[in-house]
């Protein structure tokens, strides 16, 4: 499970699966709502889960959810009965749940469950908390480990997510080691499987291995390189999700303490990619001893820096569900286990990606996970909760017009705020990332700070109520290193703003 990178002993690491057999829907035309007018809610509908971390959904006809708790368990959610008090898997006496971030940490369905009764299981296990992937028959309660890698010097940065792609693959994640700042260098070795996404073929056995390496994955084949990796050069890609509908990535790789990220690979780019932990750290670098002048490295799709109260993304799934196709179709959601605030990613049509805050979730989300329809659910570590996931349309209650004036290295910008909801506002704070390389020199009418990427600017004694209809100015100078572009997103006291550019 992802830890707190900075202070990762008291902090449960988390994880997203996107699992189960998500719908085999068509790609459809993005919705035409936009993101600022979208709401996430979360119901919760299920307690006493003791540390869950995990969500899969069998497409069996049964409405069931297992749900994976860190011990070793998995439990059984039905909406009609609820929790089931016993769980349907125990695999406790093979799971080291020692440190905060080992223990049964991920679960695939095979794609033949409703008949075979199989699936996968990732945990860290006894005796040295090796990263350990096996199959689990439920019918006969049989488990039987297929591969393991030694992790035995750092309790902290397993990784642990599976899927299953549209290729019929076992995709896996494993992380870097653990440590701080990739002590083994594992991001960018290709004879570990620390730090990797990994493709396998659990259908078959090869000679002594108990799956096979297809032979189309990169380095299958390849002198002093592991041929299992997909993907390198991650630092802990705790949950990532496989997107059905044509068969993309989304990689959330929890950062070191300065930048989170989310990563979106397509088919065509994945066999190989490099992620770049640890030359990078989101766009910066982060050890220049680690990068290689000829190398092509896979640029995240979206980072946040964590000095607002995040600390952990947790990667979710691409909402491929029909109840809020009209709102969400399309969009990828995910969130992180400090600030539970619902991220939500568009493809713009023009190679880029809208962003937004859709609110937040209940505290210390762990996963995600989807029905085979498509709809949501996620899980919290404590106090151990299921909730599932909603969304809703509603007016933004601010709007803010930009007003920029750029020149050399050097900008101003304006903004008037509109309070266009139907209460006054006492007190408001704006929330906003710069773009790379833009520093905040002075600031007018507002007590405005900067911290990494983010910009958080408080009302002064003078403008801090807004009437219903009414507007106030604030605006700041920046330094830039070319990059003269408006912030992506804002919200004010939390709620995302429409904006005009």
């Amino acid at each position: 499970m992802p830890g707190k990178r900075w202070a990762a002993s008291t902090l449960l690491a988390l994880s997203l699966l996107a699992v189960g057999t998500p719908p085999q829907a068509a790609a459809s035309a993005a919705p035409e709502v936009p993101l600022e007018e979208i709401n996430a809610v979360t119901t919760q509908v299920a307690f006493g889960l003791r540390r869950p971390v995990a969500i899969a959904a069998p497409d069996d006809g049964t409405d069931r959810l297992f749900i994976v708790e860190k011990r070793g368990t998995v439990r059984v959610y039905h909406p009609d009965t609820g929790l089931a008090p016993d769980p349907i898997i125990d695999i406790t006496s093979s799971v080291d749940e020692s440190g905060n971030e080992r223990g049964l940490l991920g679960i695939a369905l095979s794609p033949g469950f409703a008949d075979d009764h199989e699936l996968y299981l990732a945990y860290t296990a006894l005796p040295d908390g090796a990263v350990t992937l096996a199959r689990y028959d439920m019918d006969d309660e049989s488990l039987d480990p297929l591969l393991a890698q030694e992790h035995g010097e750092n309790t902290n940065h397993n990784g642990g997510d599976l899927a299953f792609g549209t290729d019929g693959m076992l995709y896996m994640s494993i992380g870097d080691g653990g440590g701080s700042g990739d002590p083994f260098d594992s991001g960018q070795r290709l004879d570990t499987l620390l730090g990797k996404i990994l493709r396998i073929d659990v259908s078959r056995t090869c000679g002594d291995l108990a799956y096979c390496v297809p032979g189309d994955n990169p380095f299958a084949g390849v002198a002093g390189a592991r041929g299992e990796i997909w993907m390198y050069g991650g630092r802990n890609p705790w949950r990532f999700s496989v997107d059905h509908a044509g068969g993309s990535m989304w990689i959330a790789d929890v950062g070191q303490g300065r930048w989170e990220e989310i990563n979106h690979v397509k088919p065509g780019d994945q066999a190989g990619a490099n992620l770049g932990w640890s030359c990078f750290e989101g766009f910066e670098v982060f050890d220049e001893a680690q990068c290689r002048p000829d190398e092509t490295y896979t640029k995240p799709v979206f980072t946040y820096s964590p000095h607002t109260g995040g600390c952990a993304v947790i990667g979710g799934e691409v909402y491929r569900g029909e109840q809020f196709a009209d709102l969400v179709g399309g969009t990828y959601i995910a969130t992180d286990y400090c600030s539970s605030t619902v991220w939500a990613l568009r493809e713009d049509g023009e190679g880029g990606y809208q962003q937004a805050e859709l609110g937040q979730t209940p505290t210390q989300v762990t996963a995600f996970g989807a029905t085979p329809e498509g709809e949501l659910y996620v899980v919290n570590d404590l106090p151990g909760g299921l909730h599932r996931v909603t969304f809703e349309r509603a007016t933004p209650t601010c709007h803010v017009r930009y007003v920029k004036q750029a020149w050399g290295t050097g900008m101003t910008v304006d903004l008037t705020i509109t309070n266009t909801g139907a209460a006054p506002i006492n007190g408001w704070t704006l929330r906003f990332p710069l773009p790379r390389g833009q520093q905040v020199v002075s600031d007018w009418n507002t007590d405005l700070t900067q911290s990494g990427d983010m910009v958080t600017a408080a009302s002064a004694a003078h403008n801090a109520a807004i009437a219903p209809g009414a507007s106030v100015t604030m605006g700041y100078l920046v330094s830039h290193t070319g990059d003269s572009s408006l912030p992506s997103r804002i919200s004010l006291n939390r709620d995302a703003c429409s904006v005009t550019r």
